[in-house]
């Protein structure tokens, strides 16, 4: 189930407005394609993020990704236990297994992103990078 209180990207990740943050992690069906999760590598606070650009990596058992922004803007907090147990991603991926959150230059980018109903629509399609 894709929670419907944040906005999704084409390359799997989400992004949930609380506040003036906007927190970010990667969807359940990016944790269950990538398997074990075995190392997180991402900005550290005070870093500049851009949308749909780099911010990290992730690796797993299988396979390392990029990690992507949906959102632009100075990064305010890193999830330290998430870098230490990167399981917690496989575990918890919309609570528990969040990235980083940002204070976004341009809050209106989050309407650039999927919908939960579209990003379900986007996986069942198969049309993921």
């Amino acid at each position: 189930m894709t929670p419907d209180d944040r906005r999704y990207s084409r390359e799997h990740e989400w992004a949930k407005l609380e506040g003036s943050e906007v927190v970010v992690g990667i969807t359940d069906f990016a944790q269950a394609q990538l398997g074990d999760v075995v190392y997180v590598e991402l900005p550290k606070v005070g870093d500049q993020v851009t949308q749909m650009k780099e911010m990290g990596v992730i690796e797993s058992v299988k396979t390392a990704s990029d990690l992507f922004s949906p959102v632009s803007g100075e990064v305010v907090a890193v999830n330290e236990a998430v870098v230490s147990e990167p399981q917690l991603v496989n575990e918890s991926p919309y609570e528990r297994g969040w990235l980083i959150r940002v204070r976004p230059d341009n809050p209106d980018e989050l309407r650039q992103l999927l919908s939960a109903a579209e990003y379900e629509a986007l996986i069942a399609e198969g049309d993921s990078e």
